[in-house]
């Protein structure tokens, strides 16, 4: 019996020092940061991270294989959020107030852990322009083949990836079948990061199941790496950003909006001055619109506009004529002309030709006809635009450095090689 009640005593003793332990963890790193004194830079010091800390948030991350490079790269990417990029990492924040709740209700209903809404945190900083090197897009920062497997349309009128509703829609369908494959959130989101062929080739090396265990590999990329790490530590400081050294942050409002179903394409000033607001809020509330109208090639389309402003929207547009609704140039076709012909000489691709007209491509062009352009004084380039035109102006220049290497050379009375060109100049001269 008393070896009995030793045995009790022993167990409580090392139950008491385990919870003493966990709740210095915790109390240290609050501590820190409201004793600048011992901080000159205001900034948080964690000192420890246990694994109660560390799993604390998001709730999604798993217990396997968490060690001591996971809490290491944890931290790490903590002080470079609450340090190194504080000012730009506050904006970041400040600006998921506009997101969080409707992205959350999205995610929820879509039975994903409504943690990953802070994905777009480390993504894109929850802004819808923005693009990666590799061309992705938007607040989950879709590569284009994939937004378009998941349901987003990207054409010249609009991008899809870039709508903070469809988009996410998107992203937590990409997200469940990537958990239905891995069977684990952390690999489910390295598969975000660096796709799903590239996991499975690390986990088949590795002979492992877990994403903690692939640090201490060279199966994955560096950044694939720190991709968890870095949404762990994202997550916890927007969970509770005093803690981390954010104070006094003024976050967005959420985004409140009534849909307004038009049956007649729209020019989006014109739009704005029927909901009584401006063509800013207008772009802001419908992001993916890339033109200065809505698309003309849908028999119908949902415009946002701010929360109220419905009915007075539709009873405003319906003062405004059909044929003034949208602002176009005109062209009088010439002979010969055809679509190809009409593109090149107006910058204009031959689809948007089509779609401003609602004409078939087989449709001949007949001399005289008027047909519709975008208008100078509203259209312009965008990012997508300009991409494009340097891609295709590298791809000429490249064209043309191919082609002037494969001239073929002629020789010359020295006995040395000249291309053709210089060798017809020499001739000329040499006549004259």
């Amino acid at each position: 019996m008393d070896h009995y009640r030793l045995k009790i005593t022993g167990m409580s003793r090392i139950r008491l020092f385990s919870l003493v332990f966990i709740i210095l963890s915790f109390i240290l790193p609050v501590y820190a940061s409201e004793n600048p004194q011992e901080n000159s830079d205001e900034q948080p010091v964690i000192s420890t991270l246990s694994e109660e800390k560390f799993l604390e948030a998001p709730k999604i991350i798993e217990r396997s294989g968490y060690n001591k490079t996971a809490n290491d790269a944890v931290k790490k990417n903590v002080t470079f959020f609450s340090d190194k990029i504080k000012e730009r990492f506050s904006i970041w924040l400040v600006r998921s107030g506009k997101y969080l709740e409707l992205m959350k209700g999205i995610l929820k209903e879509q039975n994903v852990p409504e943690d990953m809404v802070f994905l777009p945190l480390i993504e894109s900083g929850f802004n819808a322009n923005a693009y990666s090197t590799a061309r992705a897009v938007g607040y989950w920062q879709f590569i284009a083949s994939t937004a378009k497997n998941y349901g987003l349309e990207i054409n010249w009128w609009k991008d899809e990836r870039k709508d903070p509703v469809k988009s996410t829609v998107a992203a937590a369908n990409y997200l469940k079948d990537l958990y239905r494959m891995f069977g684990s959130w952390n690999l489910a989101m390295a598969a975000y990061n660096a796709g799903e062929g590239k996991i499975l080739r690390a986990l088949n090396k590795s002979k492992s199941d877990d994403y903690w265990a692939l640090l201490d590999t060279q199966y994955i990329r560096n950044e694939t790496k720190d991709y968890v790490p870095k949404f762990i530590a994202a997550s916890m400081i927007a969970n509770s950003p005093e803690n981390f050294g954010f104070n006094n942050l003024e976050y967005h409002p959420p985004m409140n909006y009534d849909l307004a179903t038009i049956k007649t394409p729209v020019d989006l000033d014109i739009a704005a001055e029927c909901a009584e607001t401006s063509i800013e809020i207008i772009r802001e509330l419908n992001p993916e619109l890339r033109r200065w109208c809505t698309p003309p090639d849908m028999p119908e389309y949902t415009l946002r506009i701010p929360q109220g402003k419905k009915d007075v929207f539709l009873e405003n547009l319906s003062r405004v004529p059909e044929e003034k609704r949208v602002t176009v140039d005109s062209y009088i076709v010439k002979k010969g002309d055809t679509f190809q012909t009409v593109s090149k000489k107006t910058g204009v691709p031959v689809q948007v030709i089509l779609d401003l007209n609602d004409m078939e491509k087989i449709m001949p062009l007949k001399a005289g006809t008027k047909i519709d352009l975008p208008p100078k004084e509203k259209y312009e380039l965008d990012r997508d635009d300009k991409a494009q035109v340097k891609k295709a102006s590298f791809k000429q220049k490249k064209k043309d450095i191919s082609k002037s290497k494969n001239t073929k050379p002629v020789k010359a009375k020295a006995g040395k090689t000249k291309s053709v060109k210089t060798a017809l100049l020499k001739q000329k001269k040499d006549k004259a």
